[in-house]
């Protein structure tokens, strides 16, 4: 809203100065038929600061004014007697186009087409046919003329009564006739008229025969619609004739099932529908169906009618004043179908692109940096497609940076939460002030493109403002600029602000040894804007304590070189990245120069994400890291053998399948393990620890060893019983 308040604004200050300055057509040429050896006017108005110099362009070759030609004082064009010569094809019909020129620059009108009229012969004539009485007879004639021609149709070289209302005619050169009688035997011919000449078709005889019996017949559809392609606001007739016995009804409907409507829509004749004034709802595919009255008994027919628009603008290019050195957006959109195609002309001229101007979004945006004085001119942007053309133009002009206020001083922001910053600016003095029209911030997240750019506008006596809606965690970018009439001054100090929130995430990084006394870094960036501020990258010598940095990077570089390094060392590389909260947790690598390529190959050990806040704690937490795993080892080596001695105390008596002892040969089973054993020979209720049983691999099986082995014949199997609570430090097995 703000935006779109100081562009009226500005818009209004600089017509209150340039109303009169600015070019634009009050008419402009429009496509015309000529007649032969008559006079042609195409007319061209214009307005703006004079002195005002109009000039004409055929096919883009500028008109010679003289013997036929003549430019009126109001811009128009006269052509004093139109013509053709038979024996060449020099014609005055082409495309014509008017210049309008001051000192601002030049201003190209659309493209008038001017075409000769004429009507050729026929190339369809009507054809003789016998038709039974009662039945349908349908002759058709076609002509290409300029204008279209109009047809009527005589009956023995008399003026067919069209009050009849068996006759239908349609404007495409069709004459239908239902229930035909004998009387209707006759000739008939077509006549085709417009302003160039007036032309007959042959004569087709129809010959009526003898009713036969009446017996059925299925509908058939003699004619069915044909594909059209139209211009908006033109007239569609989609024809439909059909017969049978008994008489079959005629009826319309949209293939996609959506509704054909009722404005605009007229039946003529028997079944031929006509859509006036047809627009881009009408396009689609219809359907003539001819159903035997009282069943499902139809044959259909289908044709497509395509609706083209002219271009129409949805944005025109606006005029604006800009300072040398700084940059220009131009935005032309314009919708048609088919969708038009946009070219831009910088006074008068086709704009090449080059290395300051650039067309982007289907030449819909026009971008010129760096302005120089060159750069000062009208430019056009010319929307065309088949159905016609269009054009809109804007002025730029360069002005000097005098004119203009100058940038704000004294720029600053902070956070006020994970949504807000405040930013804050100096009051110029009064007299500034008095030529300011607004304030404009321009916001973006750190690393985003320039087309991410967000705009906010305030007004000339806000010296602070709130951005809302921001992201959290998330660093941006803010420069002011004040407006006056003439334009923008220049871009105030840049300043980097971050939204209340955490710190970065740890960055991943990879390692490179380029040569004996280089490395490369390099890591993968944020997946959003914003989220980072820069990076923090640090090294040392392995085993020296302190390390050498930081490297402050920005937050859209990826890589850094380490040189100047010992070969033959072990380095430890550190990388962080950071916002206005703070310094993120780091990750760290050890890279050894004895090698070609970094440590990445080495175990996972060699990577590790810290807490590196500050330099020197990475030696600690890899002892502490250290003593931690060993006290881990020792206490999972003591419980497993805690666990296997209890599990010993419990084997009993079991199946077939339980673990079996061998008499001092191998276990049945290759794979089996002998845990344990339960002694048979003790009293019961009273449990004693079996003898020691010593277990030797023998090659896949295991040998168990005993001094009473060779007496059991007994099989044993893993039991796992519940310790009477008289046994303190025993729990369930």
């Amino acid at each position: 809203m703000f935006w779109i308040w100081l562009s009226m604004l500005i818009a209004a200050a600089t017509a209150g100065q340039d109303k009169t300055s600015e070019l634009s057509f009050l008419s402009e040429p429009g496509d015309v038929i000529a007649v032969r050896d008559r006079p042609l006017m195409l007319h061209c108005q214009v307005e703006g600061e004079g002195p005002v110099t109009i000039t004409w362009r055929k096919n883009g070759v500028p008109l010679v004014t003289g013997q036929r030609f003549s430019v009126l004082a109001n811009g128009s064009l006269l052509i004093e007697n139109f013509h053709k010569r038979r024996d060449s094809n020099e014609t005055d019909a082409g495309e014509y186009d008017c210049a309008a020129e001051n000192r601002f620059g030049m201003l190209i009108s659309r493209k008038a087409r001017v075409q000769l009229a004429s009507l050729p012969k026929f190339y369809t004539h009507p054809e003789s046919m016998t038709v039974d009485e009662g039945g349908v007879a349908r002759f058709q004639c076609q002509v290409n003329g300029i204008p279209e021609a109009v047809i009527t149709w005589e009956r023995n070289r008399t003026a067919l009564d069209t009050n009849d209302q068996r006759y239908t005619l349609l404007p495409t050169g069709i004459l239908q006739i239902t229930g035909v009688r004998r009387p209707d035997y006759a000739f008939y011919r077509c006549v085709a008229t417009n302003i160039a000449n007036t032309r007959y078709s042959h004569e087709a005889q129809l010959n009526v025969s003898a009713a036969s019996q009446r017996m059925y017949k299925e509908p058939v559809i003699l004619s069915g619609p044909q594909n059209l392609t139209l211009t908006v606001h033109q007239t569609a007739i989609l024809e439909c004739i059909a017969t049978g016995n008994p008489r079959p009804i005629v009826s319309w409907s949209r293939l996609d099932g959506r509704s054909i409507g009722v404005e605009g829509i007229q039946v003529l004749g028997t079944g031929n529908l006509m859509i006036s004034d047809v627009s881009l709802q009408h396009s689609g595919v219809y359907v003539c169906a001819a159903n035997r009255p009282g069943t499902r008994m139809r044959r259909t027919a289908l044709g497509r009618l395509v609706v083209q628009a002219p271009p129409e603008f949805l944005q025109w290019p606006q005029s604006m004043s800009k300072p040398a050195g700084s940059s220009a957006l131009f935005n032309c959109v314009a919708q048609g179908v088919p969708e038009p195609h946009l070219i831009w002309l910088k006074n008068g001229k086709v704009l090449v692109p080059g290395d300051n101007i650039k067309l982007t979004n289907n030449n819909s945006t026009l971008a010129i940096t760096r302005i120089t004085s060159e750069d000062e001119a009208i430019y056009q942007c010319i929307a065309e497609n088949t159905a016609g053309t269009n054009q809109a133009s804007a002025r730029l002009a360069v002005s000097l940076s005098k004119d203009l206020p100058e940038s704000p001083e004294l720029l600053s922001a902070q956070a006020l939460s994970t949504t807000s910053i405040q930013v804050t600016w100096a009051q110029p003095p009064a007299e500034v002030t008095d030529s300011i029209i607004g304030y404009v911030l321009h916001i973006r997240k750190m690393g985003e493109p320039d087309r991410g750019e967000l705009q906010e506008a305030v007004s000339k006596t806000t010296f602070q403002h709130t951005l809302n809606f921001l992201e959290p965690s998330t660093t941006y970018s803010i420069y002011l600029k004040a407006y006056s009439p003439l334009g923008a001054s220049k871009e105030s100090q840049v300043i980097v602000v971050t939204t209340h929130g955490g710190v970065p995430a740890a960055p991943v990084f990879f390692t490179k040894v380029l040569n004996s006394s280089a490395i490369q870094v390099f890591w993968e960036l944020p997946d959003k804007p914003g989220k980072v501020e820069g990076f923090k990258l640090y090294y040392r010598r392995v085993p020296q304590q302190e390390f050498l940095g930081p490297q402050v990077l920005p937050s859209t570089t990826n890589a850094f070189v380490l040189t100047g390094l010992e070969s033959s060392a072990v380095y430890e590389v550190k990388l962080l990245s950071y916002n206005g909260n703070g310094d993120g947790n780091c990750t760290t690598r050890f890279v050894s120069m004895r090698e070609e390529v970094s440590s990445d190959k080495t175990d996972a050990g060699s990577e590790a994400v810290c807490n590196c806040r500050q330099e020197g704690e990475s030696s600690i937490t890899g002892i502490v890291v250290g003593i931690h795993i060993g006290m881990a080892c020792i206490v999972f080596c003591v419980l497993f053998l805690m666990f296997g001695y209890r599990r010993s105390l419990f084997c009993r008596k079991g199946t077939q399948d339980s673990w079996t002892v061998p008499q001092g040969t191998e276990t049945s089973n290759g794979g089996a393990i002998v845990i344990g054993q339960r002694n048979t020979s003790h009293k019961e209720g009273v449990n004693r620890p079996p003898e020691a049983i010593e277990l030797v691999p023998q090659g896949s099986s295991l040998e168990v060893r005993d001094s009473q082995a060779q007496q059991l014949t007994s099989q044993c199997e893993v039991l796992i019983e519940p310790h009477q609570s008289d046994q303190p430090g025993m729990g369930a097995g």
